[in-house]
């Protein structure tokens, strides 16, 4: 079913903060600078969603997305209980990265009511190589083809406007309906592996569109 599989298909593995040392992409000699003038999308639309950068406005529903159950069991518990707190962790986060890479998760919201529905978004962090997708859904709007619609346009973005040849994104070996996502979008399963600093597995999922070019 194309509109979503499984209580989780709207949670995949992201991180909310730039990077694992504290350093931009640049200043740890991650990313070229070349890169850093691929600005990602301030705004994208698709026929039901209007994804736009996050604000500090955003943490009453930021802190609903990241304290969901789905959340903590297949990206981490963040530790945020508060408004505050999550709205600290938005501007450390996305939005800092907006500043730093011109990337970042993006508020996916209804065009109809704006309604907030969750993120989206194209991600470089330092611990991998690549920019990867990104994406998280509050549960009453999981299961409505919102998460892969939203993912979509990113890719779309990722490939034909920022000339990208390869994307990559990240998953828990758990969450095999955030894994269906994925591979409905054309992504392969490349490997398993712990991230820098982390114990528990992770899988990496990759587009290559080195061999179309």
């Amino acid at each position: 079913n194309e509109h979503g599989e499984g209580d989780a298909e709207g949670v995949g593995e992201l991180q909310i903060i730039p990077d694992e040392t504290g350093l931009s992409p640049l200043e740890s000699g991650q990313m070229p600078l070349l890169e850093l003038t691929l600005n990602g999308p301030a705004e994208l639309d698709t026929p039901r969603l209007h994804l736009r950068r996050l604000t500090p406005a955003d943490a009453p529903f930021f802190l609903a997305l990241v304290t969901d159950p789905d959340w903590i069991r297949f990206i981490g518990d963040r530790k945020l209980r508060t408004v505050e707190a999550a709205q600290r962790a938005l501007v450390d986060g996305p939005i800092a990265m907006y500043a730093k890479t011109g990337l970042g998760l993006l508020r996916v919201e209804h065009r109809e009511d704006g309604a907030a529905l969750g993120i989206c978004g194209l991600i470089k962090r330092d611990s991998l190589p690549d920019v990867d997708l990104g994406f998280a859904f509050l549960p009453q709007h999981r299961g409505q083809g919102y998460a892969m619609e939203a993912a979509r346009a990113c890719v779309a973005h990722a490939r034909d406007d920022l000339g990208f040849a390869r994307l990559v994104a990240i998953n828990s070996p758990q969450n095999a309906a955030s894994a269906r996502l994925l591979e409905r979008l054309g992504m392969v399963l490349e490997k398993t592996f712990a991230m820098p600093g982390e114990t528990r597995l992770t899988r990496l999922y990759a587009l290559d569109w080195h061999s179309a070019r």
